[in-house]
């Protein structure tokens, strides 16, 4: 009676009965996993929203398959900040980028048809695929010179004739790396040679490293084709507002064709509510005041990270980290992650997603991923916690 594409095991896992089990109990639970800035402390004060929504065209349903002009230009004008040359009439708004890969993949496959994807890398995608009846195929990043880099020989043989894309997630969650010239030098040649599209997901394009150069991105690719998803959930630290975006770049012929689909897949759903394509200009506008509380937080937890690991004696470390609001913690070789995060739920009220959570490969050391946008005195206390999790361990 039900569709073969949602036949997925839903049961809850140990790690999540625990932490409700000590919810239940009335005891206390840092979250080391939260993606929900708003929750964090980071909530736009409510007359700054009430400013953005107080527009006299919400009044009125006047839709458009690309989405409100006004809004589009901004988003524009948002991508020059990153150094690529991007038009109004490239950017197609939805309601968030699972939409947006969602279309993309509507726009490029068929059913049975396959896409490439990074591992490690956040495992909604998997989901997101499935959902279009597409198959995942992983690539692997790998630690080279201390910098995470494209498994150039493994993505080569993953392509079959299936192919039709692949994700390029930078930067990536939860590596938090980037692609380099090199890099990107790299895919570019491969879609060309095999006829396929690369899908950037660019969401944490502005939370660069203390340590790092603000990210250009890569929407104003001019040579292979390539679309680029990114929204205001992470730039605007505004996920309940639901206003995301595609932008379509790459060679003119092929734009032209890919725009006009998209109009079709667009105007087929018009999920993006009138009141935030008005809202975006001002949103963008105000989203550098937003993030800069965010980064200063982002950065104090991640030297308190590493200032933890240097003092302490079970030897754990950060692995290279250029972008983004999550810290891949490399622990002892030997430690089980399931089991010292369920330990550290239990004993120590933290909770962290251990890293197969998010496909890292075989081989791979164990590792938890915590996530730096916590207040800084929970994240602090967090990592005494971890330091008598791994004591037991």
């Amino acid at each position: 009676m039900f569709s073969r594409r949602i036949d997925w095991n839903t049961a809850k896992n140990a790690l999540t009965n625990a932490a409700e089990k000590r919810r239940q109990a009335g005891l206390p639970l840092a979250d080391l996993a939260s993606a929900n800035p708003t929750r964090d402390g980071f909530a736009w004060a409510p007359e700054t929203l009430a400013s953005a929504f107080a527009n006299a065209e919400n009044r009125y349903y006047l839709p458009c398959p690309q989405g409100v002009a006004a809004a589009r230009e901004s988003i524009a004008a948002y991508y020059a900040t990153h150094a690529a040359a991007v038009s109004a009439s490239q950017i197609h708004l939805c309601a968030s980028t699972s939409e947006g890969y969602a279309w993309v993949l509507k726009l490029l496959a068929d059913p049975g048809d396959q896409v490439l994807a990074p591992a490690p890398s956040y495992p909604l995608l998997q989901f997101l695929a499935e959902m279009e009846c597409v198959t995942i195929a992983h690539y692997p990043l790998v630690l080279q010179n201390g910098c995470w880099r494209v498994d150039a020989a493994a993505l080569k043989a993953a392509i079959t004739p299936r192919t039709r894309a692949i994700f390029c997630v930078s930067p990536n969650n939860p590596t938090g790396s980037t692609f380099d010239a090199q890099e990107r030098a790299f895919l570019r040649e491969i879609a060309l040679q095999h006829g396929l599209v690369l899908i950037v997901d660019e969401v944490f394009i502005d939370f660069a490293a203390a340590d790092r150069a603000p990210l250009s991105s890569w929407a104003g690719e001019t040579e292979a084709p390539l679309l680029a998803l990114n929204g205001l959930s992470k730039l605007a630290l505004l996920p309940q507002i639901k206003l995301a975006w595609i932008a379509t770049a790459g060679p003119p012929d092929w734009r032209h064709t890919a725009l006009k689909n998209l109009d079709l897949i667009a105007d087929t759903y018009l999920s993006t509510s009138t009141a935030a394509q008005n809202a975006a200009p001002f949103l963008l506008q105000h989203a550098p005041f937003a993030r800069a509380p965010l980064l200063q937080r982002i950065n104090a937890n991640e030297q308190t990270l590493r200032d933890w690991c240097a003092s302490s004696p079970h030897a754990p470390h950060v692995l290279p980290r250029e972008a983004g609001w999550t810290a891949m913690l490399a622990l002892p070789n030997g430690v089980d992650e399931e089991a010292a995060s369920l330990d550290l739920i239990k004993r120590g009220g933290v909770i962290v997603h251990p890293g197969y959570f998010y496909d890292t490969p075989h081989g791979f050391p164990p590792c938890w991923v915590v996530s730096l946008t916590a207040p800084e005195t929970a994240f602090a206390a967090a990592l005494a916690a971890m330091h008598d999790t791994l004591q037991r361990h």
